[in-house]
């Protein structure tokens, strides 16, 4: 029987949003998630892992832009990048924009989702996979940084979220003390780790618990926002460094360097600043 709705969790079964679909364009369960693409009237097509949504092409930008550009420009002089996760391929696109950068390493534990979006969603790489900076590993990210020496300028992880009232999630490890202060040691002097973290406005308790990790491992950390509509609204970034600081002005973030669909002044700013209900 044919999908014809799709109710998209927001936070648990507390909250949710109900999407028409026109038609399910993949699905296939891999041994550690099932993935699919549908495609839906408002958002275009979309990704969800285990039912939970991960981007669509309606907004996709909005979310990458935020995670990747902002801590990205605020960097001197970046040459080296890790992506965890992102199998998408938005991140790695949005790296890519920058001639600055020279090596891109993206670890993915589960190669179906890089097979599925390039085959059903090339859009969203732009052909990023095929750059010759790009280098994928089919890994455990955890077990990855514990064994890489070379120090990285930007770190973005780009991990599935933990979902409220659900245990044993595939990227639980990702957002521990361990993994960050893995992390620490392969980050360069000047160098930023970015990641997001879940809906600002209903799932607060994310950015809260992600900011507490990093704070316990890192001397620097700091936060923003950015408007997603299709995650609900609001989606949360923690970032943090040795002593390295995201932009604090528009005109610090160096934003002609690369070409932005969502990140303005206007924007930029805005996502700044601690929302009153969050």
């Amino acid at each position: 029987m044919p999908v014809k709705y799709l109710n998209i969790p927001i936070r648990s079964d507390k909250l949710s949003q109900v999407v028409f679909v026109k038609s399910r364009l993949f699905h296939q369960r891999t041994r550690y998630q099932t993935i699919e693409i549908f495609d839906t009237e408002v958002f275009g097509k979309i990704l969800t892992l285990d039912g939970h949504i991960q981007l669509t092409e309606f907004d996709e930008f909005a979310y990458h832009e935020a995670l990747v550009q902002i801590p990205l420009l605020s960097l001197k002089d970046p040459k080296r990048a890790l992506v965890v996760g992102g199998g998408d391929g938005g991140v790695i696109r949005e790296l890519c924009k920058l001639p600055d950068i020279e090596h891109i390493d993206l670890v993915e534990i589960d190669k179906g989702v890089i097979d599925a979006c390039r085959k059903h969603m090339p859009g969203i790489s732009g052909g990023a996979f095929d750059d010759p900076r790009v280098h994928v590993h089919i890994a455990d990210a955890f077990a990855f940084v514990k064994e890489k020496r070379e120090p990285y300028d930007l770190i973005v992880a780009d991990s599935t979220d933990i979902y409220e009232d659900e245990t044993g999630a595939l990227s639980e490890m990702l957002f521990s003390h361990e993994f960050y202060g893995d992390c620490k040691a392969i980050l360069s002097d000047g160098g930023l780790i970015v990641t997001q973290a879940d809906n600002l406005v209903y799932c607060p308790y994310s950015m809260a618990n992600i900011l507490a990790t990093l704070r316990s491992v890192f001397p620097v950390t700091g936060r923003y926002h950015a408007v997603v509509p299709s995650f609900g609204g609001f989606s949360g970034f923690c970032w943090a460094s040795k002593g390295a600081h995201v932009a604090g002005s528009w005109e610090e973030l160096r934003a002609n360097r690369v070409p932005l669909k969502y990140l303005t002044k206007e924007l930029f700013e805005y996502g700044m600043k601690p929302l009153p209900f969050a």
